[in-house]
């Protein structure tokens, strides 16, 4: 993240110049604007903001939570840390997520399935598990939810398109509801 732009001074520097050029009722209205000069919002609120630490966890950390951490990494940009994990990782993406997801413009082919002890102890702002019941072990975080969505493995190319398509809703409606907006256009 870069460090925020300080304000320009030339808005306090002419009110200041102004006022000791002034006559007295002129030099207490440019002090007083001079006062309530401030700095660049934009910058500083960006600079202030610290990106939310996001974990997907599903079974096999190989299609949905792929996906997801995809999506945020898509959308939320710089202003999320994203990690991906299962509680017993296939070794693999699949090929289906992954051609699923160069239609959307992105290589999971670059991903690799890691298990939940690859980023235990790590602190996370949210937790997102993703339908697998109890074999989702408790991962602490400031919160929890779980998307009981379909596991694709076994579903032909039109159900994982479904599947994809619902996880990127969600994570752009996550993203949103904690203030931050998509950096891309959904479809």
């Amino acid at each position: 993240m870069s460090a925020a732009k300080p304000a320009k001074p030339a808005k306090a520097a002419k009110a200041a110049k102004a006022a000791k050029s002034a006559k007295p009722a002129k030099a207490a209205k440019a002090a007083k604007s001079a006062k309530s000069a401030k700095p660049a919002k934009a910058a500083t609120a960006v600079a202030a903001a610290k990106p939310m630490r996001l974990l997907f966890v599903c079974v096999e950390n190989s299609n949905r939570s792929q996906m997801a951490e995809a999506f945020a990494r898509m959308h939320g940009g710089d202003r999320v840390i994203v990690a991906s994990a299962g509680s017993r990782p296939s070794g693999t993406v699949n090929m289906k997520a992954i051609e699923a997801m160069v239609e959307r413009g992105y290589d999971l082919g670059k991903h690799r399935s890691t298990g939940l002890d690859e980023v235990r102890g790590l602190a996370w702002d949210r937790v997102i598990t993703m339908g697998c019941g109890d074999v989702c072990p408790w991962v602490p975080a400031e919160y929890r939810e779980d998307w009981a969505l379909p596991d694709p493995r076994d579903l032909d190319p039109a159900g994982v398109r479904a599947v994809r398509d619902e996880i990127e809703r969600r994570v752009v409606a996550l993203l949103a509801s904690v203030g931050i907006p998509s950096q891309r256009s959904t479809r």
